[in-house]
């Protein structure tokens, strides 16, 4: 009987995560388009470059430290799963207390922080642009000014995501970040630009509200209203949310800080330079990161399960398999990005005022970033077994140590590549960061790379003989075929389908595991609908 409970568990736990990832994905088509958006209104411009500059602060709070997974949102369901006992009733008083209390803390921390932003956005932009032009400086800080109201809902964010997930409420925290998105589309739409970017800039303001209002009727009805309290020193649950919040907070806010060391070389570029490194960026991230999600979402808690039964042969096991697997799609994405992205960017963004200059400008950027897929993705998965071994420690300061690398390859490769430089310079580090990670971890566990080597290399070689092939055939295809919208499509479809069959057939002959286990869980899906019809 308990073997079915844990069955029908697990079975609802894969459900949850399959869930979360098409949220994950309707979130992800919701940013897309709104880069779609303001790439047709502002192109690769003065004022994109200005809003993406300014935008970096409001980010720091709405999505990193405040939204779905920041520390604010780990240390409430951390703290708050324990204490609360009943989760049918409305909370008891001490309970609503350490809620008031945290409220209080985070809104003054985030106000404070609105505040100087608001009323100081000249001086703030300076240091974080110094190398910018006063035209370019003056116009963040504009944005800045308009968006100083996002910090201080990023307050209040992270607390109520933390108290829905804690309510095992996990669609609504996980489909609010995509309110942002539409805040910008439609205030865009109806307002059809301007040449300040002032309704891009209110249309993210409006969209964090929206984000927030979502979410406020539903922490209402589990019995959660705010009333200021000042509690600060002697709740002793309190106490153990800081202690949480302070490691958790360093953690999520070295990545931003090396986002800062881009953007510090980046605002001496040519105009539109910083625009298209955030395109291609999001570009990248768009399909990593969704496999990341899928991938990451069921394992991470099997990760900590076997670890904590030690049962390190498994963990290697599934390490391999689902790793292995996400390597062997990363690698033909990647060749396929190189073949074909100049056509893809071009199909998704070029129009009105994002003209063919700015399209070659995020291809180049895309093609560089695109050499870190492999590592990238291979870093953010071992990650995930320190974290099974409780040491969040080891990858805390690799990451520390790659912002000290980050400055200093920034400050060689920046001059003579520009913002390529920059984006060199992530892959450099990001392919560091994997392979002392890969190292260090053979402390605690064997993930036997020597086998794991073995198909990564057939995978490499797989992917190489498609590149050739699909590269020969896209130039073919552009000496034979008109430019036009819909030829652009079939010619990017051609491509695709062919590249990856190559692929596919060298994979086999090659004997590449990873293509056997994809082909058994296809045909075993493929079985289960069709016993269920």
């Amino acid at each position: 009987m308990s073997n079915e409970i844990s069955s029908n568990k697990s079975q609802g736990l894969i459900k949850s995560a399959s869930l979360i990832v098409v949220v994950i994905l309707l979130s992800k088509i919701a940013g897309f388009l709104r880069d779609v958006i303001v790439a047709n209104y502002y192109g690769a411009s003065l004022v994109s470059d200005a809003y993406f500059y300014a935008y970096q602060i409001p980010a720091l709070a709405i999505v990193i430290l405040g939204g779905m997974g920041g520390p604010f949102h780990s240390a409430t369901v951390s703290v708050f799963s324990k204490l609360i006992k009943n989760f049918d009733i409305k909370p008891e008083f001490e309970i609503k207390k350490l809620f008031n209390t945290y409220e209080t803390f985070s809104i003054l921390i985030f106000g404070a922080i609105a505040v100087i932003c608001f009323f100081f956005p000249q001086q703030v932009m300076n240091i974080i642009i110094s190398q910018a032009t006063p035209e370019l400086s003056s116009l963040a800080a504009y944005h800045l000014k308009l968006m100083s109201p996002v910090i201080l809902i990023g307050a209040f964010l992270g607390l109520y995501y933390g108290i829905l997930v804690t309510y095992n409420k996990f669609l609504l925290p996980n489909i609010a970040p995509s309110m942002l998105s539409l805040g910008v589309i439609f205030t865009l739409i109806f307002s059809k630009g301007d040449d300040t970017g002032f309704y891009l800039a209110i249309g993210t303001t409006i969209g964090a509200l929206l984000q927030l209002f979502l979410q406020v009727p539903v922490v209402l009805k589990l019995g959660y209203t705010f009333k200021p309290c000042f509690d600060f020193f002697n709740n002793k649950n309190f106490k153990d949310i800081m202690e949480l919040l302070l490691p958790a907070f360093l953690s999520s806010t070295i990545g931003q800080i090396g986002i800062y060391v881009d953007i510090f070389f980046a605002s001496g570029l040519a105009e539109g330079q910083w625009t298209a490194y955030g395109y291609a960026n999001r570009i990248f991230q768009f399909p990593v990161g969704l496999m990341l999600s899928a991938l990451l979402v069921p394992l991470f808690p099997l990760f900590s399960r076997l670890v904590a039964q030690d049962k390190l042969d498994e963990v290697r096991h599934y390490f391999n398999k689902g790793v292995g697997s996400l390597i062997y799609v990363g690698a033909f994405l990647m060749i396929f990005i190189f073949i074909s992205r100049v056509d893809l960017i071009s199909l998704a963004l070029e129009r009105g005022a994002f003209d063919h200059n700015a399209t070659l400008m995020v291809s180049e950027v895309l093609f560089v970033i695109s050499l870190s897929i492999i590592p990238y993705m291979f870093r953010d998965s071992i990650t995930r077994i320190y974290y099974s071994f409780n040491d969040s420690k080891t990858p805390f300061y690799i990451a520390i140590s790659s912002i000290v690398l980050k400055f200093i390859f920034n400050s060689i490769l920046v001059k003579p590549f520009g913002i390529n430089g920059i984006a060199l310079s992530t892959v450099i580090i990001t392919t560091i960061n994997a392979t002392l990670l890969a190292f260090l971890i053979r402390k605690r566990v064997s993930l036997g790379y020597k086998a794991f080597g073995g198909q990564i290399l057939k995978i490499l070689i797989s992917a190489l003989v498609a590149f050739g092939f699909g590269f020969i055939l896209n130039v073919f295809l552009a000496k034979i075929m008109p430019v036009t919208f819909i030829l652009k499509i079939v010619k990017v479809s051609i491509v695709f389908g062919l590249t990856l069959g190559v692929y596919v057939l060298i994979s086999n002959i090659l004997k590449v595991e990873y293509l056997t286990d994809v082909k058994e869980k296809l045909i075993a899906k493929f079985l289960k609908k069709g016993k269920n019809a």
